[in-house]
């Protein structure tokens, strides 16, 4: 029975073994010297080191919340692009009004200047 995981196991030693070998290859090859600004933490496009209490922009949990929202709905364009040999006309047809929803909320987006960033 645990023969037939022989494979997995096989394939997660040559994996992991692949991935020591190219961080290995790139601490070797590479020049490591960072300095402090290579070194500070990037945090929004905020100095990490300043108030904390301050107002912080509400564009970037905007501009993040859309992406999700887009991202999402763009995810569920692969199911539907193999099982579309199956689903027939019916199935092309609703995905076309969904795209045509999500062309739409992306347009009224763009003209309201919500990915407008200045």
């Amino acid at each position: 029975m645990l023969f037939n995981y022989l494979p997995i196991v096989v394939f997660l030693v040559i994996a992991g073994a692949i991935a020591l070998l190219m961080v290995g290859g790139s601490l070797l090859a590479a020049p490591q010297r960072p300095y402090a600004e290579k070194l500070s933490a990037y945090e929004c496009g905020f100095e990490p080191f300043d108030d904390a209490r301050r107002r912080f922009d509400v564009r970037f949990y905007l501009v993040a919340i859309l992406f999700i929202i887009f991202d999402l709905e763009v995810a569920f364009l692969f199911p539907w692009a193999i099982s579309l040999g199956s689903i027939g006309m019916f199935g092309f047809l609703s995905m076309v009004g969904f795209l045509a929803v999500l062309t739409v909320g992306f347009i009224y987006e763009w003209c309201k200047g919500a990915l407008d960033w200045e």
